[in-house]
């Protein structure tokens, strides 16, 4: 059975187009991503890298690659912490989070689905972490609505 974090769909009171810029323009996802901004071209296969400034230099937090996307729709990448001399890095200790966009009555709802938990090195321990005592993403989702609303 697969562990997935699935966050419940946010409404979001903008276009589908607003918030998927949101989503992929660096300059927005330093706002709600702990200061790091994305560097890929957002092509299926392609290298998608978080990345922030640490200590006056460039510091990449998160790397993976995009898996599929469907701009304004759908995205699915996968994630891994270089940094955690535990877990080996390889494809198979990556995690994918997918963002689902769908237009309803002058909104657009966001759902973001992570994991699968139970198939990546400590993915219990990873699980936990990620779903920050049932918070999970709900920070980082109420970061993207107001960013969207306000743009």
């Amino acid at each position: 059975m697969e562990k997935k974090l699935v966050i419940s769909k946010i409404a979001i009171k903008a276009s589908t187009e607003k918030v998927w810029d949101v989503l992929v323009n660096p300059e927005h996802t330093k706002k709600y991503m702990f200061g790091c901004e994305t560097i890929s071209d957002w092509k299926p296969g392609s290298t998608l890298v978080w990345q922030m400034i640490h200590e006056g230099k460039p510091f990449v937090a998160v790397k993976g690659n995009v898996v599929a996307i469907e701009e304004g729709k759908h995205l699915d990448y996968t994630v891994f912490d270089p940094h955690n001399p535990k877990i080996e890095n390889v494809p198979e200790n990556y995690l994918h989070v997918i963002y689902e966009l769908e237009h309803s009555n002058a909104e657009t709802l966001l759902t973001v689905t992570q994991g699968d938990y139970n198939t990546v090195a400590d993915g219990e321990k990873r699980y936990l972490e990620a779903d920050n005592n049932g918070e999970g993403w709900n920070p980082i989702l109420e970061q993207i609505k107001k960013i969207a609303e306000e743009n």
